[in-house]
């Protein structure tokens, strides 16, 4: 059995940075990586939109807001640093009534507060940044930009071992046995241990808590954001990314247009309620993810509060009409043949036994271990961010 410093488990951006910050802290530290799958960055941090978000939408004074801000200006210095691909191509929030025009003011104000510069348009203005967007007015946001996350962290990944970090693929782990001088952590194949652990289980975050007994009040609920993408002649349709003003009654963003580095561009996400957590395909669907969620009195809870949306989601899942009517709200020259298939994704959404959606940061911990409970978007832009705060953490729990 081969004893080591720290383990970290999860091979996604946010187990990466973090296993980057740990060795870089404490450069004689033996640590080691493990994930279940054969590369890194396979799950959320592969099936993402590649945005790099300014923090326009949080609460001032969060973690999301302060780690979004600081992690947008890591990530671009990352870029530049290692000749990654990226543009700050800039962001339009667009009105398209009044009564998203007054919540689009109501955001502004937002963005003052949380020190993002932002410029308001008219609905001409918006015309001449955007001839192929409609609306009653715009907010502009210059910082907003968009990158590959799977290269960024196979980048960072790459940092890591040069440090003197080792990563192990097609790990997947079976069982978590804390005692008092140290952590047992059984893989398929073999069995290693360590002085501290470090979980970033994304997906999988609820059910490795529970493997070491830790009291959590928390449930995984697993919601699928379906894309599509647009024939190749209509790659130069916008300049910018294009988003709706959110809807404050919903959890999440509402369909936009992003601009991929690859130079396509993607309409999606919307939010449709999983039935695997793993579950990409068009149909999917896991017994066992599903009894979970079905003994789950959070999962009920939700579901009566967001019925209505649910509903409306589902069915635009299914039909593609009314997929396509969000978008052509502010794009009106998209037809339903210009949607063409796109890989989904699926989002980790930690929810309380009391239906509460956790739209933070959430952590838990034992006397030898840490672990991230819910790391929501924009965690792939915060991920630097992220990691140091979590490497500060386990130096000061663990007294490293």
């Amino acid at each position: 059995m081969k004893h080591y410093d720290i383990i970290v488990i999860g091979g996604g951006i946010v187990g990466i940075a973090t296993a980057w910050k740990l060795q870089e802290r404490l450069p004689e530290a033996s640590i080691l990586l493990v994930e279940k799958e054969a590369q890194i960055a396979h799950h959320q941090t592969g099936h993402n939109s590649g945005v790099i978000h300014a923090g326009v939408y949080y609460q001032p004074g969060s973690l999301k807001a302060d780690f979004c801000r600081r992690g947008a200006a890591a990530t671009f210095a990352f870029c530049k640093e290692f000749d990654l691909p990226f543009e700050q191509c800039g962001k339009l929030l667009v009105a398209t009534e009044e009564s998203e025009y007054e919540r689009m003011t109501a955001l502004e104000a937002r963005c003052a507060e949380n020190r993002i510069n932002v410029e308001r348009l008219s609905e001409q203005e918006l015309i001449n940044h955007e001839p192929s967007i409609r609306g009653v007015g715009a907010l502009y946001v210059p910082a907003t930009g968009i990158t590959d996350y799977r290269l960024v962290t196979r980048e960072m990944a790459n940092c890591f071992t040069r440090l003197g970090g080792e990563t192990r693929l097609q790990c997947e782990v079976k069982g978590i046995d804390e005692q008092p001088d140290a952590i047992s952590v059984y893989l398929e194949n073999d069995i290693v241990q360590a002085a501290h652990l470090v979980v970033c289980g994304g997906l999988m975050a609820d059910r490795l808590a529970k493997m070491m007994h830790i009291d959590i009040d928390f449930n995984i609920i697993p919601f699928r954001g379906e894309y599509y993408k647009l024939d190749k002649e209509h790659n130069a349709i916008v300049k910018h990314l294009i988003y709706p003003i959110p809807d404050p009654e919903l959890p999440f963003l509402g369909v936009h247009l992003t601009r991929m580095i690859d130079g396509s561009v993607t309409v999606g996400p919307n939010a449709v309620l999983g039935w695997k957590r793993e579950g990409y395909g068009r149909f999917n669907f896991n017994v066992s993810d599903v009894v979970q969620m079905l003994r789950f009195p959070g999962f009920w809870r939700v579901l009566k509060d967001n019925l209505r949306s649910g509903l409306a989601e589902m069915r635009d899942s299914i039909y593609k009409t009314g997929y396509l009517q969000r978008v052509q709200k502010y794009c009106p020259e998209l037809t339903h043949s210009d949607l063409k298939p796109y890989p989904a994704g699926i989002r980790a959404q930690a929810v309380l036994s009391d239906g509460s959606l956790v739209h933070d940061f959430l952590f838990a911990h034992s006397a030898r271990s840490l672990h991230v409970c819910n790391a929501p978007s924009p965690a792939a832009t915060s991920a630097q961010p992220i990691g140091e705060h979590l490497c500060q953490k386990a130096i000061e729990q663990f007294s490293l």
